[in-house]
């Protein structure tokens, strides 16, 4: 175990390495990331609203339930039927709390759904912020590598007779691909330790 947690901590500060010199792909990972709450978010929205239906037809449910018992409670009373009455009351006051209990959930629900439209605004605008900062830093990494490419150049035509040679040169291309294959296979062996 100690090796696979010492490959995966030196797999994560390559990986943070790596962020810390391309900022720009950093910011794109969090607007993936963004991108994948606001989803989520939604998705989130449409399954509240779906409750809140249900829950609508519930109430609706329950209310002309309790309706229908207290037309009941009146008709029995008025033919004093009190044997009929009587439970239909109690009826009546047991069907109460449960309309009562489905109003709350009703007002939990329509909460929710205000903080996760909430929700979904701030992510959407930080989104667009994130957006705007990697355009930026991908400008500004272009600029960087277009600034390099331009002080490499500038130095590779000094020596442009050798590099010319070089890459003219067959011999010394299989050499540069197998020096390069060596020093490949030293670090995966040296990553596998």
């Amino acid at each position: 175990m100690g090796l696979i947690e010492d490959m995966k901590r030196f797999l994560e500060s390559q990986i943070d390495d790596f962020l810390i010199k391309n900022p720009h792909l950093e910011l794109q990972v969090i607007g993936e990331q963004l991108a994948q709450q606001e989803t989520d978010t939604m998705q989130l929205i449409v399954d509240l609203k779906a409750q809140e239906k249900l829950t609508e037809q519930e109430i609706l449910n329950t209310a002309q339930e309790i309706k229908n018992w207290y037309d009941r409670v009146q008709r029995a009373t008025a033919a004093g039927r009190t044997d009929l009455a009587t439970p239909a009351q109690e009826r009546v006051n047991a069907l109460l709390p449960q309309g009562n209990q489905l109003w709350g959930k009703m007002k939990g629900l329509k909460e929710r759904i205000t903080q996760a439209q909430e929700l979904l605004a701030t992510i959407k605008t930080r989104r667009v912020e994130v957006k705007a900062k990697a355009a930026t830093a991908q400008a500004q990494a272009n600029r960087d590598r277009v600034a390099a490419q331009s002080s490499t150049s500038s130095w590779g035509s000094a020596n442009n007779y050798t590099s010319s040679r070089d890459l003219a040169d067959p011999l010394e291309a299989q050499f540069r691909r197998w020096e390069e294959d060596e020093e490949l296979e030293n670090l995966k062996r040296n990553l596998g330790k």
